[in-house]
């Protein structure tokens, strides 16, 4: 494990260790890495993702061919925050997983928000 890797997984242990996921609040996580996004949205207290999206999704495939890497991550939260109103859910909890707030993580959360998600 690269220090740079090793770094994140600290950060994204004492990140965890405040935030967990319930029913009414589920977490929000992405994972960030050097070709795609992916986001879920986590019920900790069941162990089960309700809802998930990525770059890879089937729903995103033909839209996402010649858009940056930040205005995929946009699509790929416009798409989970469809699919989670789609089930019923309105608040989460956002969890960066140890990535820095900006670049693609920002992108995802900030289309949620612009998309009925409530952090």
């Amino acid at each position: 494990m690269n220090p740079k890797q090793a770094a994140r997984l600290k950060r994204r242990g004492r990140i965890r260790k405040k935030i967990s996921g319930n029913a009414p609040r589920p977490r929000l996580s992405v994972f960030r890495s050097a070709r795609h996004i992916y986001a879920q949205i986590i019920d900790d207290s069941r162990g089960q993702t309700l809802v998930a999206a990525s770059t890879l999704s089937g729903q995103l495939k033909g839209k996402l061919s010649g858009l940056k890497k930040t205005d995929a991550a946009r699509e790929v939260g416009k798409l989970l925050a469809a699919k989670a109103r789609e089930k019923g859910i309105s608040q989460v909890v956002f969890d960066r997983n140890g990535f820095l707030y900006h670049g693609r993580v920002k992108a995802v959360a900030e289309s949620c928000r612009e998309n009925g998600l409530e952090f």
